[in-house]
């Protein structure tokens, strides 16, 4: 297992880097994804993908394994609610590959064989994900084949199979990473001479115009007639564009549980009595574990820095006097009583190098390279020789961790800011001895360590209930129908909530997090149901509504002809527009003649490029007009989004700012963005299902 330990040391020391769950990442953007193609499939399935069903059992043995892989990386089994988010959205990705992306490859005549593998994580042509593995860096910290040689042979040795998952994985992400080269390579085609050379000519063109704009206005025309059948021809005609995930209309009451004057009180009343006891104790960590919201801290604060906890507090330390500051009210119904504990002129950075040694011998060890060190010898050579840590190599230096700061430092190293420089010393942490020295520092400044006795009112077990009775009373009204819930919101004069289209991922409601127990019962629910009382956090009382339903697939056209109405209504005043302009200046071949004619005034605008519309603040379709436009000749109307042009060239002028190797730049871009969608696209094409927002 030293070799997990190794993989350990590296990502917790050096960089604190995870690379388990990211080696795909730079493949498929997850939320993306799953935003764009969150939908429903069999209702005890997880999702599907490419005609697979994914049942419940098997994701979960999936995201199981990547857990695994994670935990062998970080040394730990602990995963916060972001991290196993993470972890599922790997294993759905290693999902995705297997059974829909890999095929597609295959089905176009791309393969990636076994031969091919083999020289991608042992041969001549390593992989990044192996060259730069630090389980397989021999001790001058660089890849070493007789290093992954040993790995693979302890893989037999290993009871736990733990070593063979974890190279099962590399193999894996390696062939999955080859094949998504290959197909994107497929995107990456040089453009031709006659394309750059277009693209130069016009993204260094540009145009001085002379215009005169009429708006449309906001009045609206009522000649202008939009029919039924208009919409439903334009609905046809336009459907891709109304494709929807299932989603739901909801409304919803919330009572949040906050105290009251009395329990505000209360709090202030405990503060005071124990003012007396935080002010003398010679035992302040013990006391504030006992007494307060906040713990003590060894940070040592510098002027300013206490504002974000109480502009109060940062006043009173600063200030000089002696003791413990008066109670002080802060914002949240929070109460703070500050002590200054220590007083130092403290640099706000050290540069460290250090030496980890691990195993039985470690103390034994960093007591004579420390003798080493003193007497002379080259620190970075011993680190070179010696230290476990091999990834910590700030400026070329073997066993340079480089500057530390209080928010940057290894756990168990705060004792480096006020180290002596230039005099190596041992630390003991969590991670084994080290051998530290401190080469150099920034300028002291005045710091002081703060005692802060914190409390926070609370809601008392009286206030919750008189809460609960208030949402209970709203629920009771409201129940059965979404009738009776607009009688109780009326009758009762509470705020109701609305949101529309809410997806079946969602988990937030407003400013309130973890509301998917919302989102679970909404989507249960036909229209018209209203809740029971549902407790968040167990600080808010939820009462909702289910308003409208909407199916995956197409949105009704009765959900959208207000939307396609208002479209076709401007399409049809831009064209009634500018037939109206056309006539009223028929024959006129001034511009200030037309302006005059059409009450306006004549505008001017230089340096026009056609390659960028959305910067130069004017209706692209104007823009448009402009660069296939004669020059010295009024041309027009041109109906805009916005209004209508009747205008000018007046000038152009070629430029040389924009270079073939600026186009092909550009076509890079295109062809990285087209390579992104490829997974989408497939997803999409294949129509992938992403149930897991029903489960988690």
């Amino acid at each position: 297992m030293a070799v997990l330990e190794k993989i350990r040391v590296k990502f917790g020391i050096a960089a604190s880097i995870i690379i388990a769950l990211g080696l795909l990442s730079f493949i498929i953007d997850p939320s993306e994804i799953v935003s764009a193609f969150n939908s429903m499939s069999s209702k005890y399935d997880v999702g599907e993908i490419n005609g697979k069903a994914i049942s419940y059992a098997d994701f979960q043995a999936e995201a199981q394994r990547m857990s695994t892989i994670n935990e062998l990386m970080t040394g730990s089994s602990a995963q916060s609610a972001q991290q196993q988010a993470q972890t599922r959205d790997a294993a759905w990705q290693d999902l995705i590959y297997r059974y829909l992306f890999v095929k597609k490859a295959n089905d176009a005549g791309i393969y990636v064989g076994s031969d091919e593998i083999v020289d991608l994580t042992s041969g001549d042509n390593l992989s990044p994900l192996v060259a730069q593995n630090p389980a397989f860096f021999g001790e001058d910290g660089q890849f070493s084949k007789d290093q992954l040689l040993k790995f693979i042979q302890n893989m037999d040795s290993d009871e736990t199979g733990r070593l063979g998952m974890y190279w099962d994985f590399l193999q894996n992400s390696i062939r999955n990473q080859q094949y998504y080269e290959k197909y994107s390579s497929l995107f990456t085609q040089r453009p031709s001479k006659l394309l750059v050379r277009k693209a130069v000519e016009e993204n260094n063109t540009t145009t001085d115009v002379e215009f005169v704009m009429v708006p449309f206005g906001y009045q609206t025309d009522t000649t202008i007639v939009v029919s039924d059948k208009e919409i439903k021809d334009y609905y046809n005609s336009h459907k891709k564009f109304y494709e929807q995930a299932e989603s739901r209309d909801i409304e919803y009451v919330v009572y949040e549980v906050v105290p009251s004057a009395k329990d505000i009180q209360a709090t202030r009343d405990q503060v005071n009595s124990l003012y007396d006891e935080f002010a003398t104790t010679d035992n302040m960590k013990s006391f504030l574990v006992k007494n307060s919201d906040r713990a003590l801290s060894n940070y040592w604060y510098k002027a300013g820095e206490l504002r974000s906890i109480s502009p109060a507090v940062e006043d009173f330390v600063w200030s000089g006097k002696a003791g413990a500051s008066d109670v002080i009210t802060g914002s949240g119904n929070k109460f703070y009583v500050a002590k200054v504990m220590d007083s130092k002129n403290i640099p706000d950075s050290a540069y460290v190098k250090h030496i980890l040694l691990q195993g039985e011998n470690a103390a034994h060890l960093a007591d004579s390279l420390l003798g080493v060190v003193r007497k002379g010898g080259d620190f970075s050579s011993v680190a070179a020789v010696y230290s476990a840590d091999k990834g910590s190599q700030a400026d070329g230096e073997f066993g340079s961790i480089g500057w530390m700061t209080q928010n940057y430092m290894i756990p168990g190293f705060e004792s480096v800011l006020t180290a002596e420089t230039g005099k190596p010393f041992i630390l003991n942490t969590q991670y084994g001895s080290h051998v530290v020295l401190v080469t150099r520092k920034t300028a002291p400044v005045a710091k002081k360590q703060v005692a802060i006795l914190e409390k926070e009112a609370l809601a008392s077990k009286e206030t919750f209930n008189d809460f609960y009775a208030k949402a209970n009373k709203f629920a009771t009204a409201a129940a059965g129908s979404y009738e009776n819930y607009r009688k109780a919101v009326d009758t009762l004069g509470v705020y109701s909530h609305p949101v529309n289209k809410m997806l079946e991922s969602s988990d937030r409601l407003g400013s309130i997090d973890n509301t998917k127990e919302i989102t679970r019962w909404a989507f249960e629910n036909k229209a018209g149901k209203v809740s029971d009382i549902k407790t968040i956090d167990n600080n808010y009382f939820f009462i909702a509504t289910v308003k409208g339903v909407h199916k995956e697939g197409y949105a009704k056209i009765s959900e959208v002809a207000s939307q396609i109405r208002q479209q076709l209504y401007q399409e049809k005043l831009a064209a009634k527009k500018a037939a109206e302009i056309a006539a009223d200046i028929e024959g006129l071949e001034d511009l200030q003649a037309i302006a005059e004619k059409l009450g306006t005034t004549v505008s001017t605008q230089n340096d026009i490029a056609f390659a960028s519309m959305g910067a130069q603040g004017l209706d692209p379709k104007f823009i448009g007009a402009l660069s296939v436009a004669p020059e010295g000749k009024v041309c027009g109307p041109v109906a805009g989004s916005i209004g209508v042009y009747v205008y000018k060239v007046t000038g152009r002028e070629t430029g040389s700012f924009f270079t073939e190797d600026d186009a092909r730049s550009r076509d890079e871009q295109m062809s990285r963005y087209s390579a992104q969608m490829i997974i989408p696209t497939m997803m999409q094409d294949a129509d992938v299902k992403d149930n897991r927002a029903r489960f988690y």
